[in-house]
């Protein structure tokens, strides 16, 4: 059963290889993620001057790798699922031959080999040292990848199990925005304190070398002292450790087959709530209360939002602390604009096969895209204006309101506009929503950080009127100009916001059929 399933993800895997969107995905993340992967070989294999100051560098970035694979499936909203678990549901498998399988498959694919030859910066560095200290390195950054890979897929899979329920989905969420933040302010400390770790004999390379990243290239260490028992029972642990999660994962997975979602309950007309009081009984209306409940009922949706939201109001704090002052913070606002930006550029990805009832509605595409269009600006904006308005006073930073102030309208405008095109022009198909809230189909995350920073650069590039008027004013010392930046700032939000939507619309409306089949789960 392994064999077929490595022989169906090396199928896949070429397809995407050569398809259009995807292949542009695959390539496009396989390239960057080689570029990286070299890079941190080089850097470990350069920290030659000291055994010890090597391999406190190595396990530092051994550290910051691992937290990119607990991470990054909450921070990107995605995880591949290439091959989903409930596929398999009929098929006489224990669960534990299951995992094996899928266990297999999750190391075909560009990512394992990007991580393997990361982590194949640790032979290098033992290759001076001698032939034992290289075997040892070569055989700690196989069970480094193994460890990695299986913590990643146990991470995910505990969250979605945890999400199966409503109070489930909130705390999973919640977790999940912890596991996310957890990432800004490690990742902080370990770019902070890099440079200066091949000379350190403190606590912290201690503490690198206790946390389980750190055991493999505390192997090569003891290795080098001609401590090979020790070495060897490093990367004991370190094996044994991924037979755990292998093992948890096994548990997870007959969770996931065996345990139906929490039923939603019945659903009762009460005759109108709040939205359907405040919001107009138009289509533009209609479609307004249908996405505001969408965004709080449905859990993948949650799951791509919220946790960005709440990185987005601490983000700046790190920044903060990591600068020495406070000058961010005041920006949380702004911070929270553009992660909410990021995290929803797929709306109709998120509803798939459903838009087909707006194609064949008479005037819906229309109605369909002003409605998404407000519910995300009523779902967004407030939180960012009340952070904009109430933490510049709060923190003794009066003068940075017109700064906060200007640049939050051309976020918010610029912010919109792109999540309705992005959705029409750059949608993507997600697997059907089963287990797991973060399952991509294929490996859309490359896609989705190349669409961030498209997203953030665009915003940045119409904020910059706004700045350079707040610098020009800031220079000549003329508060009256730098107030002038607010009407601009607006102006240039409210021309993106309805370019944004124009063209959504227009896209819709002259490529629906396209973008259905964009979005139809395969």
């Amino acid at each position: 059963m392994v064999g077929v399933l490595i022989r169906m993800r090396l199928r896949i895997t070429a397809r995407q290889m050569r398809e259009g969107r995807a292949a542009l995905n695959f390539w496009t993340g396989s390239i960057f993620g080689l570029i990286a992967a070299v890079a941190t070989a080089l850097i470990i294999a350069g920290a030659r001057e000291t055994v010890h100051g090597g391999v406190t560098v190595a396990a530092a970035i051994f550290a910051a790798w691992t937290l990119g694979w607990i991470c990054g499936p909450v921070l990107t909203g995605s995880s591949d699922e290439t091959l989903q678990p409930e596929q398999f549901r009929l098929l006489p498998l224990t669960t534990r031959q299951l995992a094996s399988g899928l266990g297999a498959a999750a190391f075909v694919g560009p990512a394992p080999i990007v991580n393997l030859i990361a982590f194949g910066g640790l032979v290098l560095l033992a290759a001076p040292i001698g032939l034992g200290a290289t075997a040892i390195a070569a055989l700690g950054a196989v069970l480094q990848l193994v460890f990695v890979v299986l913590l990643s897929r146990v991470v995910v899979a505990w969250l979605g199990a945890a999400m199966r329920s409503r109070r489930g989905k909130d705390l999973g969420v919640l977790f999940a925005a912890l596991i996310g933040l957890a990432y800004y302010p490690l990742n902080l400390l370990v770019s902070a304190v890099g440079p200066k770790l091949e000379g350190d004999h403190s606590g912290l390379s201690v503490t690198l070398r206790a946390v389980p990243s750190g055991w493999a290239p505390y192997a090569v260490e003891a290795a080098a002292r001609g401590d090979y028992l020790l070495a060897l029972l490093s990367l004991l642990g370190l094996a044994l450790l991924s037979l755990i999660l292998w093992q948890s994962w096994a548990v997870l997975l007959e969770r996931r087959l065996t345990t139906p979602a929490a039923p939603a309950g019945q659903v009762v007309d009460t005759g109108g709530g709040l939205l359907d009081r405040f919001i107009p009984a138009t289509a533009v209306g209609a479609v307004v209360a249908k996405e505001l409940r969408t965004w709080w009922r449905d859990g993948r949706r949650r799951a791509a939002l919220l946790p960005l939201l709440i990185i987005g109001f601490v983000l700046p704090i790190f920044l903060s602390l990591r600068t020495g002052g406070s000058g961010t913070i005041p920006f949380s606002g702004a911070f929270v604009v553009w992660l909410a930006t990021m995290s929803s550029t797929n709306l109709y990805g998120f509803d798939g096969t459903a838009i087909w009832q707006t194609l064949v509605t008479p005037g819906a595409p229309r109605a369909d895209v002003r409605g998404r269009a407000y519910a995300w600006l009523l779902l967004v904006t407030p939180p960012s204006v009340l952070a904009t308005l109430i933490l510049p006073g709060a923190l003794g930073r009066p003068y940075l309101y017109v700064w906060a102030l200007s640049t939050l309208p051309v976020l918010v405008g610029v912010g919109v506009g792109a999540v309705v095109f992005l959705s029409t022009h750059a949608a993507f198909a997600l697997p059907p929503q089963r287990g797991n809230p973060f399952a991509g189909s294929g490996n859309p995350g490359c896609l989705k950080i190349l669409m961030q920073l498209a997203v953030g650069l665009v915003q940045f590039l119409m904020a910059a009127p706004v700045l350079a008027i707040l610098g020009t004013g800031v220079a000549l010392h003329n508060s009256l100009l730098q107030w002038a930046a607010l009407p601009i700032g607006v102006l240039l939000g409210a021309v993106g916001a309805a370019l944004g939507i124009r063209w959504a619309t227009t896209r819709l409306e002259a490529r629906g059929p396209e973008l259905l089949a964009e979005v139809k789960p395969r």
